[in-house]
C-alpha cells in the first residue's frame, strides 16, 4: 500500500476543488449577462435620441443681397445660394423667386432671349415673373424687398408682394 493519492476521475483534487475553474454553467451565465448589457445599452441610447428635440435648422428666411450700386439698371441677377432673382429696372428693384411653380425646379436666365426659362419642363416668364408659358400654374412670386439702415437691399422670402410693388431708391 502505497502513500500517493490519485485524483479521482470527476475532475477533483485531493482537497476537493475543481481543475478547471471555469464552468459551462458559469460561462453561460456571463455571456446571457454580457448581452442583456448591451441591449440594455441600445435601449437606453434610443430612449435618449426618442426624448432629445429634433432640431432643423433652416437658414433664415431674410437675407442681405448688397449695394443697390451693385446691380445696373435693367439688369437681373441671380443670387445662387438663395435661389432668388434681384431685378432692377428704372422704376426700381424688385426680388423674384427662382423656383419654378410647375414642380419646384430652379429656373435660369436666359439674358439673350430676356426671359428666365424652367429647364425642366418648359416653363418661361418675363423677367418680372409673369409666365408666358409652359406647364407653370401661376407667376413666379415676388419677395418683400427694403433697404437697411446702412443703405443695403434686404429681402425677405417669408414674405410674399404683389408683382406692382417696387422699392425705389
Amino acid at each position: 500500500m502505497s502513500d500517493i493519492k490519485h485524483p479521482s476521475s470527476t475532475g477533483e483534487t485531493s482537497t476537493g476543488q475543481r481543475g478547471n475553474g471555469v464552468t459551462r454553467r458559469d460561462f453561460l451565465n456571463e455571456v446571457t449577462l454580457g448581452a442583456l448589457g448591451i441591449a440594455g445599452l441600445g435601449a437606453a441610447v434610443v430612449t435618449y435620441q426618442y426624448f432629445s428635440p429634433n432640431v432643423l435648422f433652416e437658414p433664415s428666411t431674410t437675407f442681405r443681397a448688397g449695394s443697390p450700386d451693385l446691380y445696373p439698371v435693367h439688369s437681373v441677377s441671380f443670387l445662387q445660394d438663395q435661389q432668388v432673382y434681384i431685378v432692377r429696372m428704372p422704376e426700381g428693384f424688385y426680388a423674384v423667386s427662382a423656383v419654378c411653380t410647375h414642380l419646384g425646379c430652379v429656373t435660369q436666365w436666359k439674358p439673350d432671349a430676356e426671359i428666365i426659362a424652367c429647364p425642366c419642363h418648359g416653363s418661361k416668364f418675363k423677367q418680372d415673373g409673369t409666365k408666358i408659358e409652359g406647364p407653370a400654374p401661376r407667376p413666379l412670386p415676388h419677395f418683400a424687398i427694403s433697404l437697411t439702415a446702412d443703405g443695403e437691399l434686404l429681402v425677405d422670402k417669408l414674405q410674399a408682394v404683389k408683382a406692382a410693388q417696387v422699392l425705389k431708391v
